[in-house]
């Protein structure tokens, strides 16, 4: 008889799915995807989950060698959650399933994304025919993101450190969302006071139109 938690499947999809399969545990994945985090992070990344059910997943997640404990340079020195190696591999299926679920309709009344799963967003809808080479920065929610483009790639990093950027937007998580995705032109949310851009300007107008227009 199989196990409660586990397929007895030699396949490697039922392998993969006894491991990650649990409800919550990519999405946990998800907002480690840019950098470390601390517990009470990843709790307002996932508003839907309990403190004890997010204990388990990262204690499951770790005992499966995905993610390890970890402490952020000082000043800080607090506790953090960050991937491993074997956890950041997951990167590719994550992007993968967000193509595949940005054709699903939103649920109504869904939460706001989470910055992570904004920009888990952004990677999974660039669009390479509009690419502009270089770096943007962006603040969202109080942290600081780069985002690089190079010819048909694009990546993400949590970091405010690197040359200056070609633009910098600063914006939550929602005004951002709104701003890529085409539902505001960037002019209208800074006139509102929700966006502020820095740097060319030009560069700035066009970072939305590198995104694939999608229900989001």
């Amino acid at each position: 008889m199989p196990s409660p938690r586990r397929y007895d499947d030699p396949c490697g999809i039922a392998r993969a799915l006894d491991v990650v399969g649990d409800r919550w545990a990519l999405l946990v994945v998800r907002e480690l995807l840019f950098g470390p985090r601390r517990f009470a992070q990843l709790r307002a990344g996932l508003p839907g989950i309990s403190p004890n059910v997010l204990a388990q997943r990262l204690r499951e997640l770790a005992g499966a060698g995905l993610l390890e404990h970890g402490r952020l340079d000082p000043p800080a020195s607090v506790p953090v959650y960050q991937l491993t190696s074997r956890g950041r591999a997951l990167e590719p299926v994550l992007l993968a399933l967000g193509r595949w679920g940005s054709q699903q309709p939103v649920i109504p009344g869904s939460h706001e994304l989470s910055a992570s799963a904004l920009l888990v967003a952004l990677l999974t809808l660039f669009d390479p025919a509009q690419a502009v080479d270089g770096t943007f920065a962006l603040r969202l929610d109080g942290e600081w993101y780069r985002v690089t483009v190079t010819g048909p790639s694009i990546s993400i990093a949590r970091t405010a450190a690197g040359p200056p950027p070609l633009a910098s937007l600063e914006a939550d998580a929602a005004t951002l969302r709104s701003v890529a995705f085409g539902r505001e032109r960037p002019a209208e949310a800074e006139r509102a006071g929700r966006l502020r851009i820095t740097g060319d300007r030009h560069a700035a107008g066009a970072f939305p139109r590198m995104f694939a227009r999608q229900p989001h």
